[in-house]
Formats: structure tokens, C-alpha cells, sequence
């Protein structure tokens, strides 16, 4: 239960302010509940896969390395969330779900809630709890985006994103020292 509970809260807070989130947010009037679905779709995919793969990476590597590997993904998510989205609202001409979808599948792919799910299913014995809890978590957040649409730029979503890639970096700073056992 903690693995699901671990993998939910990484991807509902690290989905905030990403640029899914954003996308949903600003095509949800334009799109209706195509772009929702579309993003829910590409959430549970794409955290199936990233947990998927960090439990077939962790299984070849010893503790050390695995240790290693969950320190170097946190700071790649750290630096996903320290770089700034400057996203515009995108002319949307085909409305098509399919394009849509992959449009969000490849947003969602490499951003940071990704490469904590990713850097979890790594950690745990459970991968298929991080993969679920990660794609409720993003669902929430890309729900939330739509439900509040042009209103979710309002946000100070920067700050917290800053906030985000501060502390996920210093957890990747301490798991890093730890695995090489300097603390």
C-alpha cells in the first residue's frame, strides 16, 4: 500500500504546473472531455511503463548501483521541474482524440512525475502499486487542470515547481552520497 500511496503523491504533486497539465488546462473549453480522456490514457500508460522499467532496470543492477540509479533519476526529475514551461495555448485544428493523445504521451514521457515513478518502482518490491498510484495521481492533477482551465495560469504553479525541484533534488543528493557512502 505505501508504494501505491508513494507513487500517487509524486505524480499528483510533481503533475502540477507540468506541461500536460497545462495543455489539459488550456484546451479543456475548445476539446471538452476528449483532451481529459486523452490525458488519462496516455497517464496510465506512460506510468505502466516507466515503473515497468524501473523495475527491469533495479533487477539487473546490485543495491548499490540500484541505489545509485534511484539518486541519478531524482535528479533528472529535479531538473525537469527547475526548467521553466513556456507553453502557449496551441491552435487545436484537427481535434482529433488519437493526435491528442500522443501529443500528452509525449509530454508526460520524459517530465518529472515520470522519472520519480520510474526512480520508485526502482526502490520498491512493488512496481504495479507505484504504476497504479502514479496514474491516479496524475489523473488528478490533469482533472484538476481541466476543471479549472484559464484559471489554472493564475496559480503561482513556478514557485511551486521550484519547491518541488528543490526538495526531489535533495533527495536525489542524499541517496547519491548514501549509495557511495559518504553519509
Amino acid at each position: 500500500m505505501s508504494s501505491f500511496l508513494f507513487g500517487f503523491a509524486a505524480a499528483l504533486l510533481l503533475t502540477i504546473g507540468a506541461r500536460d497539465q497545462l495543455l489539459v488546462a488550456r484546451l479543456s473549453r475548445s476539446l471538452g472531455g476528449v483532451i481529459l480522456f486523452a490525458g488519462l490514457l496516455a497517464a496510465v500508460f506512460t506510468a505502466g511503463l516507466m515503473a515497468m522499467a524501473g523495475d527491469v532496470i533495479a533487477g539487473l543492477l546490485p543495491a548499490a548501483a540500484k541505489q545509485m540509479l534511484v539518486a541519478i533519476a531524482l535528479a533528472v526529475a529535479a531538473v525537469e521541474l527547475f526548467w521553466p514551461t513556456r507553453e502557449k495555448t496551441p491552435k487545436e485544428p484537427t481535434r482529433s482524440p488519437f493526435a491528442t493523445f500522443v501529443v500528452l504521451l509525449a509530454r508526460q514521457w520524459g517530465d518529472a512525475a515520470r522519472f520519480l515513478l520510474f526512480a520508485l518502482a526502482a526502490a520498491t518490491a512493488l512496481p504495479a502499486y507505484v504504476a497504479a498510484g502514479g496514474a491516479v495521481g496524475a489523473g488528478l492533477a490533469l482533472a484538476g487542470g481541466w476543471a479549472l482551465g484559464e484559471e489554472l495560469d493564475a496559480l503561482p504553479l513556478r514557485v511551486l515547481r521550484l519547491a518541488m525541484g528543490a526538495i526531489v533534488l535533495l533527495a536525489g543528493l542524499v541517496l547519491g552520497l548514501g549509495a557511495r557512502g559518504i553519509i
